[in-house]
């Protein structure tokens, strides 16, 4: 069966310009809306500059027993390439002044030195251990570098309500994913704001291994959006970790001279 020209015209109209949330847009394939969202959202926190934040974190073993820790996390944006991360503890007493260094990278591997006071040396963590866990948290090295849109390959699946609020549900799969501990991710992010309110992260045999929720958003500066609880869960040892973050401070003045090797030693 054929199209009349005017009518087979109006047909590639609709499917190139499908409406979209009210607006034309560019018809896409699944991967392309998956990375579009992304990308979205990257403009959205384009020029915090720096970002300084207290965290509490929370242990809890499968028995529902809890240990606690404080600590400061300072945060670089750096043009052009990824993020620069220095987190700090302050307790318990037997890892306070520990401190961990990231440098996130758009293209080639992250780069992260972890400061032990105890034997007074910097170690660097191996890429290929980025698997690993942070601190014995269910957070893991991977988990807590900033990721990267180069990091990862999108695919959107579907639109779908979460606790009442419309979101976008997309896969993202490691780009390195000889190194990565997933196999990939399923990411839900609000439709309004582009924040992540969940992710399900599979490990390299396809099986459920941890799920991530977050919650308590607040905007700062007008524009930024920041959450107060990370909530990590591990289906597979019944171990949890969550993350409450209080005291955020943009555009403090931070420098590169803040985030080196040198630095670790001397944070405070």
């Amino acid at each position: 069966m054929k199209f009349a020209p005017m009518f087979s015209g109006l047909l590639l109209l609709h499917l190139v310009f499908a409406p979209c949330s009210g607006k034309l847009c560019f018809a896409e394939t699944p991967e392309e809306k998956g990375r579009a969202i992304v990308l979205e959202a990257e403009r959205r926190d384009q020029g915090f500059g720096d970002v300084v934040a207290e965290m509490e974190m929370i242990l809890r073993n499968k028995n529902g027993q809890e240990s606690r820790r404080e600590m400061t996390t300072k945060t670089l944006e750096v043009k052009n390439d990824g993020d620069k991360n220095l987190s700090l503890f302050h307790t318990p007493r037997d890892i306070r002044g520990t401190a961990l260094l990231t440098f996130s990278h758009k293209n080639g591997d992250d780069e992260q030195w972890l400061y032990l006071p105890a034997l007074k040396r910097v170690k660097r963590i191996n890429s290929r251990n980025k698997s690993g866990s942070f601190v014995g948290s269910e957070f893991s090295y991977e988990d807590i570098s900033s990721q990267e849109i180069e990091e990862y390959t999108y695919k959107y699946l579907r639109d779908e309500d979460l606790d009442g609020v419309p979101c976008t549900v997309s896969e993202y799969y490691p780009v390195d994913a000889e190194n990565s501990g997933y196999k990939h991710q399923v990411v839900w992010r609000d439709k309004e704001e582009y924040q992540i309110r969940k992710v399900d992260f599979y490990d390299r045999k396809d099986s459920l291994l941890k799920t991530l929720t977050m919650k308590g958003y607040q905007q700062y500066e007008g524009k930024f959006w920041r959450a107060g609880e990370l909530h990590m869960v591990n289906h597979q040892s019944g171990k949890s970790t969550v993350l409450h973050y209080s005291k955020y401070q943009f555009h403090t003045g931070l420098t590169d001279k803040d985030f080196n090797k040198n630095s670790l030693k001397n944070a405070r």
